[in-house]
């Protein structure tokens, strides 16, 4: 398996010492990995802003600047190879993932944020365009327990044997493999089995629900979850069938077991639906955890 080479941490101007900055550095420390970490200022906000525009960009600029150079020296003196960048956009989103493509890193590392009242995740217009279109993993920090990722939980799909299923579960349990050797984590895999219907959407060409599984549907689901664990070096102690709605049963044993990171599939949908399904965007939003997207074909 390779090492992580180049990670991208995309931090958002005003935040300083944020959750998904301690998560970057703290893998770029123990992989040795390359960290560049830029500030995105969007150009339109500031231009609207009277006639004060040009004086207010240049003073978060120069505050952006400051902040990263002085972070940057002491990563540097922590023995971190970081660079950092400032950069002034008119299409944040563009340029962001003209970064991702240009850079090819091993893993993008951005935060997302509660709205404390609701204890709900925030996610912002790149945060989704990220999710669509990200083609390296993606990792969204929303709450961190410890710098390095402890537990980490492959979210798969083992009910629809397809070739597109089983190359998103290769590619997100080759995620979460990699993130767990190389922070020296538990790797644990999960499938959420619903008793009344199966809802798939981030994985699949669309939703598909599938009302009166039998047992038998059941047990053949479970025997492709133990085969694929097994083929995986999975101990049993890591392994876990559990029942209910995906988006659901997903949430609720990562809070109860207390899961650093979820590995999630993900995907692009042509048209304005964007990101399939609601089984991500019910973890993100509803979970203080830690989700790893990654990116499955083109629908």
């Amino acid at each position: 398996m390779s090492q992580y080479q180049r990670l991208f941490m995309i931090a958002a101007p005003g935040l300083r010492h944020t959750p998904a900055l301690e998560r970057a550095v703290a893998i770029a420390k123990a992989t040795d990995a390359a960290l560049h970490i830029a500030v995105f200022i969007e150009e339109g906000d500031l231009l609207g802003r009277m006639a004060s525009g040009s004086a207010l960009r240049q003073s978060m600029e120069q505050e952006a600047w400051t902040w990263l150079r002085d972070e940057a020296a002491q990563l540097r003196h922590d023995g971190v190879e970081v660079t950092c960048e400032v950069q002034l956009s008119r299409h944040v989103i563009k340029d962001m993932l003209e970064h991702v493509e240009d850079m090819q890193p091993d893993l993008v590392i951005k935060d997302v944020h509660h709205e404390s009242a609701l204890r709900r995740v925030f996610l912002t217009p790149p945060d989704w365009q990220l999710l669509r279109d990200c083609p390296v993993p993606l990792h969204l920090v929303s709450d961190m327990r410890c710098p390095l990722p402890k537990v980490i939980i492959a979210a798969v799909d083992t009910l629809h044997p397809d070739s597109q299923h089983t190359r998103i579960n290769e590619r997100v349990i080759r995620a979460a493999n990699a993130m767990a050797v190389q922070c020296d984590a538990e790797l644990h895999l999960l499938h959420a089995w619903d008793v009344a219907q199966t809802h798939i959407a981030d994985f699949g060409a669309g939703t598909v629900t599938m009302p009166g599984f039998n047992s038998e549907v059941r047990r053949s689901a479970q025997l492709a979850f133990e085969h694929l664990a097994d083929s995986r070096g999975v101990p049993e102690s890591r392994r876990h069938f559990v029942s209910g709605p995906a988006s659901h049963a997903i949430a609720e044993y990562a809070a109860h077991h207390r899961a650093d990171v979820i590995v999630m599939g993900s995907s692009q949908r042509k048209g304005a639906s964007g990101l399939l399904g609601s089984t991500t965007e019910h973890v993100l939003q509803h979970l203080p955890c830690n989700v790893l997207a990654v990116r499955g074909d083109t629908a």
